[in-house]
């Protein structure tokens, strides 16, 4: 990314389908452009679809995932706290590294809101990147004090949803 042009911080965030998808598309469209970009997973593990597209991209996205493979039900525990540890850890360096141009925190929302990461610590490595890295947060619940802080939210609002009729996630839909 040129310099001279600046990085925002956006925010896909709320209750309805297509968080990560909409950062996958400016995954995308930044590669196209010849831009860098790293993908650091919070809460997820897995080869799926999206991952194996990603990685046939030239130059590839470089991917990251720090989750135990399971959903975090009620209160997280010490494996929970140490993945998002390592996932943090993981976001500093591709943030501050200085060899990308977008990084996707993919679910980081969730895990600050529920916890496992200090939100302004976030902030305070947020506002240490180097002024033209675009950053996109995405996840449930963003923390209001990074909404206040991003240049762009946006809120996906579930209308209807084939899920609560039991259809599941379905491979190259939502897997």
């Amino acid at each position: 990314m040129n310099d001279d042009m600046p990085g925002y911080l956006q925010i896909y965030t709320g209750d309805g389908k297509g968080k990560t998808t909409a950062a996958l598309g400016l995954a995308l469209r930044a590669t196209g452009a010849g831009l860098r970009v790293a993908l650091i997973q919070f809460l997820k593990t897995g080869d799926y679809s999206e991952i194996k597209a990603l990685r046939r991209l030239a130059p590839p996205v470089h991917i990251a995932q720090f989750g135990t493979g399971r959903f975090v039900r009620g209160r997280p525990g010490a494996e929970d706290r140490a993945m998002a540890a390592k996932g943090l850890a993981a976001a500093r360096e591709a943030l501050w590294g200085g060899e990308n141009d977008v990084v996707i925190l993919d679910e980081i929302n969730v895990v600050g809101s529920l916890g496992l990461v200090d939100p302004e610590a976030v902030l305070a490595m947020l506002d240490k990147r180097a002024p033209h890295v675009e950053v996109v947060l995405t996840g449930r619940n963003a923390p209001p004090g990074w909404c206040a802080a991003a240049d762009l939210v946006t809120v996906m609002q579930a209308q209807k949803h084939y899920f609560s009729k039991g259809v599941a996630a379905r491979t190259g839909i939502e897997k």
